[in-house]
């Protein structure tokens, strides 16, 4: 149709904007038109499931188009539908398909230029230049196109995988520090009652009690992470979980279980990020079970500075404990990638003078301060 439309002279025209051969005014010089357009209509409907044969169907009706026009190569106007069909192609489908397609577009453009210098026609070499060239910018748009949605599935994929890692990572965490304490302390407590149980059997029940406590507390928080599981929430919220203001009876009790937890705290207390808040109760709690569970220390203290910028936490024993880090656990791992998430600072080693120290900086954001 645009084909007819600039080769006719329309109302207000004094001649048309593109002059035709005399064949195109004869009536198997419209058929030639015809079959072109059908070819067109067709292929359009077979680009998506099929875009090499229907690249082939558009390449045959642009040579179709060129018939009765007369002209020396194949115009831009014929070549449209072509490139429109590159850029799909291209954007669409494998880099293969696409190298193919132009390759196609390339070699027919070649092919119609050398089949009139071989007869002598008259061929239009550069205007047939100007045609491919824009075919080839047809096919790198599309394939840029491509290239970005991959680098876009590329990145949600990852982003994806990254996420289920820190899931994996923070249940883990949760686990361990839900667990490791409560075990520490009802391991202590058994070994009491067990020692008692028949000079002191009063205190023997007591330790048996604590022991019933602690293991229903324990119960009670795995049944509210398994809960969050089952139903697929992302993370556990944050104002569930324990945080500062539940240090007392955490202190409680590990007192009760025979270590004697001083707490101090320095600086102006205040409202905590719930991530700043659970993530210092969280280390604090495990750095008071290594010490029930390795320290071999009835005392232990505990330092919380509110800093201007930053929260300080401090858990030191004077224990006899082992001499280096402790390996193969993750409790020092799970409170230092705690910190590191939170962008702060984390040590834990032994004393000069004896025992174990752990310090964690954690900086406070804007809204906290």
């Amino acid at each position: 149709m645009f084909t007819f439309l600039i080769r006719i002279r329309l109302p207000g025209e004094y001649e048309p904007a593109k002059t035709a051969g005399p064949f195109f005014y004869q009536w198997n010089g419209m058929a030639w038109l015809v079959v072109a357009t059908v070819l067109a209509h067709v292929a359009g409907v077979l680009l998506r499931r099929r875009p090499l044969p229907a690249l082939g169907l558009l390449l045959a009706a642009t040579v179709f188009a060129c018939v009765p026009l007369a002209v020396a190569e194949i115009p831009l106007a014929q070549f449209l539908a072509v490139d429109a069909a590159l850029y799909f192609i291209a954007a669409g489908h494998a880099r293969r398909t696409g190298i193919i397609a132009l390759l196609g577009a390339l070699t027919l453009l070649a092919g119609y230029l050398i089949t009139r210098v071989l007869f002598g026609w008259p061929a239009g070499t550069s205007a047939e230049l100007a045609v491919a060239m824009t075919a080839v910018i047809a096919w790198l748009v599309g394939h840029s196109v491509r290239q970005a949605r991959e680098h876009a599935d590329t990145l949600v994929a990852t982003a994806t995988a990254q996420a289920v890692a820190d899931e994996r990572l923070r249940i883990s965490r949760e686990l361990h520090d839900t667990v490791a304490h409560s075990i520490g302390v009802i391991a202590l407590q058994a070994g009491a009652a067990r020692r008692v149980i028949d000079t002191q059997p009063r205190r023997a029940r007591q330790a048996l009690g604590d022991i019933e406590e602690v293991g229903r507390e324990t119960l009670s928080g795995l049944r509210r992470m398994l809960g969050v599981m089952r139903h697929g929430e992302q993370g556990q919220p944050l104002d569930s979980a324990p945080g500062l203001s539940d240090l007392d009876t955490l202190v409680a009790t590990t007192t009760d279980a025979g270590v004697h937890v001083e707490v101090r705290r320095l600086g102006e207390r205040r409202p905590l990020p719930p991530e700043i808040d659970v993530s210092a109760y969280r280390i604090i709690q495990e750095a008071i079970t290594n010490v029930v569970r390795h320290a071999g220390t009835s005392r232990c203290r505990v330092s919380i500075e509110y800093r201007d910028d930053e929260l300080a936490v401090e858990v030191l024993d004077g224990g006899r404990g082992p001499r280096h880090v402790p390996e193969g656990g993750y409790g020092l791992v799970g409170m230092r990638e705690r910190v590191t998430m939170l962008r702060g600072s984390f040590s834990a080693g032994p004393r000069p003078e004896g025992g174990f120290r752990v310090t964690a900086r954690l900086p406070l954001t804007a809204e906290a301060r």
